[in-house]
């Protein structure tokens, strides 16, 4: 994960001679400010960076954010709240699930980012246990906040009388999203031995692993345990490739993309694979705990489809208001996952108070739900958004000297241009 940072000033760009515009003298207009605020943060940012990382990064963030807020919900029923999903009683959604699970998508970016990464601490002569801590630290930060939290609320929660099962739910969802983050430090520890590593191997894990599971019903139950490093393991393994220069051709973004789709499309359609990309409640086979051979090939489809917009990512991230938005979700990327089930428990925990609202306590069983849950969206965003004022320091850590200088992220350099791939 990205180094925590903190942008250097720049000078006033608003020249003397149109100071009159801001109105009040000192108090700039609102929009007027933001505008600034983006144009610095562009000014700030190293020319030879690679934007389109940090966009893709950001993508896959508030893609398993959104997603989670669309596909799951807490249900008021017997005094307690209970998990439930759309994707139970509306199958038909399934294709929801191929939007907003995104986390391939952060698995390629994050074997790219590591891997350069530890090649440059290499060339600056550091050590591995130096850069590993380094990139820990940012990741495992603002677990202790999320932790001391649920155990005081928990205790909070037992003691006046909330029924244990409400409890359970709770924390489970809360707690939820540290698997992943347990998985990318295993991985992100274990680059040095990745890097060289091709993505056919964990692949071909998956495939056997599934081969038993589910084609000759053989093998213990903890088996399919073996496709959680090895699922995530192929995404993270293309990220390295991604720096090697292996998939710098839109050729290999092609066959990426066109191969995971035809082969997600045939393991859902004739090998009794579910739809749905994430888990459903009661389903007898979940695509992503742990991953199967369809969500694997589903996230070569996104990684190639990843590949394949780098340009005009590139592109879109020269507008200083969109760069200036995607580098605030990158300084913050893990608070925000961390805290998004927090949130969504906030917001529906509170809106108890005025009784059971459509959308936030209903059971997901009919299609205006999606519609509420929607109109829902904003104030979710919102108590989101006092998660990340309250937690983000955790995270990016303690500021840095104002005479030092940094970066709004780290620099991720693009791929040079040479005859084959100008």
């Amino acid at each position: 994960m990205p180094e925590p940072a903190v942008l250097h000033p720049v000078d006033d760009p608003v020249h003397p001679s149109r100071r009159h515009l801001l109105r009040p003298p000192h108090v700039p207009h609102p929009l007027r400010a933001l505008r600034r605020g983006a144009h610095q943060v562009d000014a700030a940012t190293p020319a030879d960076r690679d934007r389109a990382v940090d966009a893709l990064r950001a993508f896959a963030i508030l893609g398993v954010v959104l997603g989670h807020w669309l596909v799951t919900a807490l249900v008021a029923r017997d005094g307690g709240l209970h998990t439930t999903s759309p994707l139970q009683h509306m199958p038909w959604l399934a294709p929801v699930s191929w939007l907003f699970q995104t986390l391939a998508v952060f698995f390629l970016v994050g074997g790219h980012v590591a891997t350069r990464s530890l090649a440059s601490a290499r060339a600056r002569g550091e050590s591995y246990g130096t850069w590993l801590r380094a990139r820990l630290a940012r990741l495992l930060r603002p677990v202790a906040a999320l932790l001391c939290l649920w155990a005081v609320a928990a205790t909070a929660l037992l003691l006046t009388g909330t029924p244990p099962a409400t409890i359970e739910a709770l924390v489970k969802l809360a707690l939820s999203p540290l698997w992943f983050l347990l998985v990318f430090a295993a991985l992100t520890a274990a680059t040095p031995l990745l890097t060289r590593l091709n993505p056919l191997w964990p692949l071909a894990v998956v495939l056997h692993v599934d081969l038993l599971r589910f084609g000759l019903h053989l093998g213990p139950s903890w088996l399919a345990w073996l496709n959680l490093p090895a699922g995530w393991l192929v995404p993270y393994t293309l990220g390295a490739a991604w720096t090697r220069g292996e998939l710098d051709t839109r050729r290999a973004a092609w066959v990426l993309f066109l191969g995971g789709t035809t082969a997600a499309a045939l393991l859902v359609g004739f090998a009794g694979y579910p739809a749905s990309m994430v888990g459903v409640p009661g389903a007898r086979i979940s695509n992503l705990d742990p991953p199967t051979l369809a969500a694997v090939s589903f996230g070569l489809a996104q990684c190639g489809l990843a590949l394949l917009l780098r340009d005009r990512l590139r592109r879109a991230m020269s507008r200083p208001l969109l760069w200036a938005a995607t580098a605030l979700v990158n300084l913050s990327a893990m608070t925000i996952y961390l805290w998004h089930q927090t949130a969504m428990m906030t917001t529906t925990a509170t809106g108890l108070t005025a009784g059971r609202l459509p959308g936030l306590h209903t059971a997901p069983d009919a299609p205006d739900w999606v519609m509420y849950r929607l109109a829902w969206l904003p104030v979710f965003a919102l108590v989101l958004a006092l998660c990340w004022t309250a937690f983000r320091h955790h995270e990016q850590g303690p500021r840095r000297p104002r005479n030092r200088t940094s970066h709004v992220v780290r620099r991720h350099l693009p791929p040079a241009k040479t005859p084959r791939n100008a």
